[in-house]
């Protein structure tokens, strides 16, 4: 079993789409290619958290959850109602959370922290919220889709050089 992270995927979120310039024609294009990126990336028997604002406006959020591959945990957003949180297939729900991972702690939340919890031992924090757009405090990753190539990422991916998506 592997764990993964991502964030800020906005399924249904047409006008986040053309905002952001994600490179699909449209929608519906954009969720079935977010849907193979991540089915590409998560095993059904991996572990994957999903830090906030996993659709907006979306007709079938439960359905396009249901076509996701792995035990899926939602750390909500500000764009995650409670019609989100409340939908068959989430293993849990919080706003915040804290756990270890490959030996490494982390602190994970939809919004990036200036300070967290164990961030002067070490402690990464791991978030979504800003598309990219901000630049990170030392140990701190953005694993939205906008930062990371579309595609849910390992802790070890993290290590490596960004790889923000044209």
């Amino acid at each position: 079993m592997t764990t993964l992270f991502t964030a800020d995927t906005h399924f249904g979120h047409g006008s986040l789409r053309a905002l952001l310039h994600r490179p699909f024609p449209d929608a519906a294009a954009m969720d079935e290619g977010l849907i193979a990126a991540w089915n590409g990336a998560v095993g059904p028997e991996d572990e994957i958290w999903h830090l906030g604002d996993f659709a907006v406006g979306h007709r079938d959020p439960a359905g396009i959850l249901r076509r996701l591959n792995g035990r899926k945990h939602l750390i909500w957003g500000n764009n995650d109602p409670p019609e989100i949180r409340a939908l068959p297939g989430w293993a849990s729900v919080q706003p915040y959370a804290e756990l270890t991972v490959e030996g490494q702690d982390l602190v994970l939340c939809h919004y990036p922290f200036r300070s967290w919890s164990g961030s002067s031992r070490g402690t990464l924090n791991l978030h979504g919220h800003s598309h990219g757009r901000l630049k990170p405090l030392p140990r701190q990753h953005d694993v939205g889709v906008d930062a990371q190539g579309y595609r849910p990422v390992r802790l070890s991916d993290l290590r490596r050089p960004a790889r923000r998506a044209a």
